[in-house]
């Protein structure tokens, strides 16, 4: 049996059974063959290689029976040499059949995988924000990595294993009948008791392969969640040490315990199939025997039979399992089809325009906002807890309007829930209003193109993100060509300069997941050094100085002063203390405009913003 046919026949026993009765969409496997068009070529010659490879299954045994036959028995030397050494050279030949085939497999999968790859991370990034809310981040990893070399399967061992094993098949029982039709016979006979323990032995491997994937991906997740900064920090401060380690330690077990019984049933397999073919052998030889010392048969033809034989219950066995590969590789692409239909809720309009230049002005008119439904930005598939809700997050804003001059700052305040945060998202459309509609210098922001609305937009929230690497590349995120010098300069603006100067490895210095090398306000004044190298026009400031001691607060207004000056600015404030000076202030209540005004003007109206106001300066 061929190491190939081997490994397809155990393949499919460890697959999900059940696959085979998924219904596929109408058009899938054409829209599967579109991906295979830049490859056609590697394709087919991929194919003869497994052709050929095929072929030359059956010239080794047919020699052989030459060789005995012809070489042999009647004493001819020179055929016996030259009969020997043409089996030497397919041999040889096989093997760089097999090379040249592998090749092209690895070129084919690789390219597969490649494309469809980058397809769905490039389609994910244009999802809304919305999508990445409920989405589970492992599910779509798996989506890109599983998946993808799921699919990437059915063009190389799927594609390649059904035509090789078929073949081989074909002209294995062909040869078989020519030589010896009663040897054929009997050896089919015993295919029923080859394949019942086989079937036996893959639907235990389905059922511990199948746990077996759910413990690991349990282990994942827990290890997720403890290793990140936050999840370690949690697990230090509430966490009991042992219980933790109990309870990774049991899922560890029952894998381990899991990996044990797969090795097991993986050993009784390979020993079965090597077993029933050498009964199978046995009767070949018993029957061939009788047969030979008849005179009804050559010797040659009984030792050609014999080594036919091991080439049978291999692709047998493969190919009895054959709709559960390919539909398994099928399901695969529908996975990856699946996210990559899946519409993006904001995007650009066919005659979308660039933002216009210059200073720019916001203008909300009678904006309502509710946040869609799970239906309309997710899929089932790729959350936690794919639950229908009952439960819609109603109205958030309710009619709104407001206008943002150029070159100055408004402020938000109202209490939590009021709508704040939710307008600081509607402006670089991370969501798009539900009625209403926001322009900036008179055209609306839906008829813009969304890359350079967002160019022109700098954002800081109360918790800014930092990526896992030196503070160099977390700045140039906003700019990726910026300069030594230009980064310096943003530093000092932001006024984290002095500390950055003062690390040995400087703007090398790695900040740690998240940021959590540096503390809350190095890590705003640097999200504020990032904002200043973008050099946007609007500048919006979701509650960036909320978490902050008066120290570090200071150091952050003062770099604020260099992000605000002469941009049109939104900032959402929750020390009312910091929004004094703004050209205007917007107090939101359940999804209304309730007071605006100067900070004096709503201090004299003695309302919302002045309660506010007095319990803040009665806490301080």
């Amino acid at each position: 049996m061929s190491q190939q046919a081997m490994w397809m026949s155990f393949r499919t026993l460890t697959q999900d059974q059940s696959v085979k009765d998924q219904k596929l969409k109408p058009g899938t496997v054409k829209r599967i063959a579109r991906y295979a068009l830049p490859y056609k070529r590697s394709l087919i010659l991929f194919l003869i290689t497994v052709v050929i490879d095929a072929m030359l299954v059956v010239s080794t045994p047919l020699l052989l029976k030459r060789l005995v036959d012809e070489g042999v028995i009647p004493g001819n030397s020179s055929l016996v040499t030259q009969l020997a050494l043409l089996v030497g050279v397919i041999a040889v030949a096989d093997a760089l059949v097999n090379m040249v085939g592998r090749w092209f497999s690895a070129r084919i999968g690789e390219g597969l995988i490649f494309d469809l790859r980058t397809q769905v991370f490039r389609h994910i990034q244009k999802q809304s924000i919305a999508f990445f809310t409920r989405t589970q981040t492992g599910a779509l990893i798996s989506r890109i990595n599983s998946d993808v070399i799921g699919a990437q399967q059915a063009f190389t061992m799927t594609l390649s294993g059904v035509v090789s094993n078929l073949l081989s098949l074909v002209l294995v029982i062909g040869t078989m009948l020519i030589l010896s039709w009663q040897i054929t016979i009997v050896s089919l006979l015993l295919v029923p008791a080859f394949l019942l323990p086989t079937k036996w032995v893959g639907r235990k491997l389905q059922r511990l392969t199948r746990d077996s994937f759910n413990l690991n991906a349990e282990m994942s997740a827990t290890m997720t969640e403890r290793f990140n900064v936050s999840g370690a920090l949690l697990v230090s401060l509430y966490g009991d040490p042992k219980e933790e380690g109990s309870y990774f330690s049991t899922r560890a077990r029952k894998v381990a315990d899991i990996g044990i019984s797969i090795a097991l049933l993986n050993r009784i397999f390979f020993i079965a199939l090597t077993s029933i073919a050498a009964v199978a052998t046995a009767f070949a030889y018993g029957v061939g025997g009788h047969l030979t010392i008849n005179k009804e048969i050559t010797l040659g033809t009984l030792l050609a039979i014999t080594a036919l034989l091991a080439r049978l219950y291999g692709p047998l066995t493969a190919l009895s399992n054959v709709r559960v590969d390919v539909m398994t590789a099928l399901v695969s692409f529908e996975r990856v089809f699946e996210v990559l239909d899946l519409t993006p809720m904001v995007r650009d309009k066919a005659d979308a325009k660039p933002i216009s230049f210059g200073p720019l002005t916001i203008s909300f008119n009678k904006v309502k906002f509710s946040y869609p439904r799970a239906e309309e930005i997710s899929l089932a598939s790729l959350e936690s807890v794919a639950k229908p809700e009952t439960i819609q997050s109603g109205e958030i804003l309710k009619g709104i309007s407001f206008d943002v001059p150029a070159g100055t700052l408004t402020a938000l305040v109202g209490s939590s829930g009021a709508g704040k945060t939710t307008i600081s998202a509607l402006l670089p459309r991370l969501y798009d209003v539900t009625d209403g509609g926001i322009s900036i210098n008179g055209l609306d922001i839906r008829d813009l193109e969304v890359q350079s609305l967002r160019d022109a937009i700098g954002i800081v929230t109360q918790d800014a993100h930092m990526f896992h690497d030196s503070i160099a590349t977390n700045l140039r995120y906003a700019k990726a060509d910026a300069t030594e010098a230009e980064m310096e300069n943003a530093c000092r603006s932001a006024q984290i300069w002095d500390l950055i100067s003062s690390l040995p490895n400087g703007f090398d210095t790695v900040v740690g997941e998240r940021g959590h090398r540096l503390s809350g306000g190095e890590k705003q004044r640097l999200a504020i050094a990032r904002l200043l190298l973008k050099a946007p026009r609007i500048v919006v400031l979701d509650e960036a100085t909320a978490h902050l001691d008066s120290e570090n607060e200071a150091l952050v207004q003062q770099a604020l002063a260099s992000a605000l000056k002469d941009r049109t600015s939104i900032v959402i404030a929750h020390r009312l203390s910091t929004i004094r000076a703004a050209d205007q202030i917007l107090v939101l209540d359940d999804g209304l405009i309730k007071e605006r005004g100067r900070h004096d003007e709503l201090l004299a109206l003695n309302g919302i913003y002045a309660d506010l106001y007095q319990r803040q300066s009665f806490t301080v």
